[in-house]
């Protein structure tokens, strides 16, 4: 396999809370106004990732990972999962606030989905004034306490609310009771699933006047009740890789580009690039591509050596 940055056809997703910023902050090739997502590199079921550039064009990732596993995913990750690519990359645009949701942990999404649990992370990229995210209880709570509020509809007042703004990081664990606000777009790295729990949903009601399903007896035995700090604070170091998050499924870093950067992998893993603002350049085997803001790139395990140039912010993402 000849290796360079793959990058892959968006799988637009329109939601009930989606708008128009993919288009017009991430120059997505949006199809309605109510776009919500932007899935830039899946393999869930139905929703496998296209290679857009390069030799590869039109072929899916599932079938790269067939025939070249260790090239594209890596010694480690191969052993580790096995020919599966184990996260899922999207930018969200929420005109509207997404439903209060959950994700169930491994063991549960296993025995009840056939399915990775899905934990999370969001890089707010941009967020108007008073945007706000849903993450988790004031205090600890219960589930007499939770279906106490639900019944109630005052959800919302045992729920921690908090402002953000551009560059904030949170890290959500399984079982965290969870909301995107209003007028924020975001940068969310997951487990490969599509398992969300959805217990409210503002009585929202869609074009035809129906409701969309709630999950509240699966919810109630994967919530987390205690209170979390899901917010992660890190440095801005130019040129240097800056670490936001690690855990068991993904380290995700800050890399403030401004200059030029060698890089030099293992071939442990794949890494992917988020260009959350600004605009770059890979170099590569005598070869060189310009990328922008919006771009997610796959960086095959078996391109270990390459150059990172320009002025940009990117996440840089991979299994440790």
């Amino acid at each position: 396999m000849k290796a360079y940055p793959l990058q892959f056809e968006p799988i637009l997703k329109d939601r009930i809370w989606g708008g128009t910023k993919l288009k017009s902050y991430l120059n997505k090739p949006i199809r309605s106004d109510v776009t919500g997502e932007s899935w830039e590199i899946s393999t869930v079921d139905n929703d496998v990732s296209i290679v857009a550039n390069g030799i590869l064009k039109g072929q899916s990732l599932n079938d790269l990972i067939t025939k070249f596993p260790a090239e594209i995913l890596g010694t480690k990750v191969l052993a580790q999962f096995g020919k599966q690519f184990p996260l899922l990359f999207k930018y969200l645009d929420a005109r509207e606030d997404l439903s209060i949701q959950l994700h169930p942990n491994d063991d549960l999404a296993k025995k009840r989905h056939n399915s990775f649990g899905k934990t999370e992370m969001w890089y707010v990229m941009q967020a108007d004034k008073e945007a706000r995210l849903i993450v988790g209880f004031k205090e600890k709570s219960s589930p007499e306490e939770f279906l106490q509020h639900l019944k109630a509809k005052t959800l919302l007042d045992i729920l921690d609310a908090k402002k953000v703004q551009q560059g904030d990081v949170f890290f959500l664990e399984t079982g965290t009771v969870h909301a995107i606000g209003a007028g924020i777009v975001i940068a969310e790295i997951q487990q490969t699933s599509d398992i969300t729990y959805r217990v409210y949903d503002f009585e929202r009601t869609d074009a035809q006047g129906n409701q969309r399903e709630l999950h509240l007896e699966l919810a109630l035995e994967a919530i987390n009740y205690n209170k979390v700090e899901a917010q992660r604070l890190y440095t801005k170091n130019e040129n240097v890789a800056n670490e936001m998050v690690s855990c068991q499924y993904f380290t995700t870093n800050l890399i403030p580009l401004n200059g030029n950067v060698s890089m030099v992998k293992n071939g442990d893993s794949f890494t992917v690039y988020m260009c959350v603002e600004g605009v770059f350049e890979i170099s590569w085997n005598g070869e060189s591509h310009h990328y922008q803001k919006g771009d997610t790139l796959l960086i095959p395990a078996s391109l270990t050596d390459f150059q990172l140039s320009g002025n940009a912010s990117l996440l840089e993402i991979y299994i440790s």
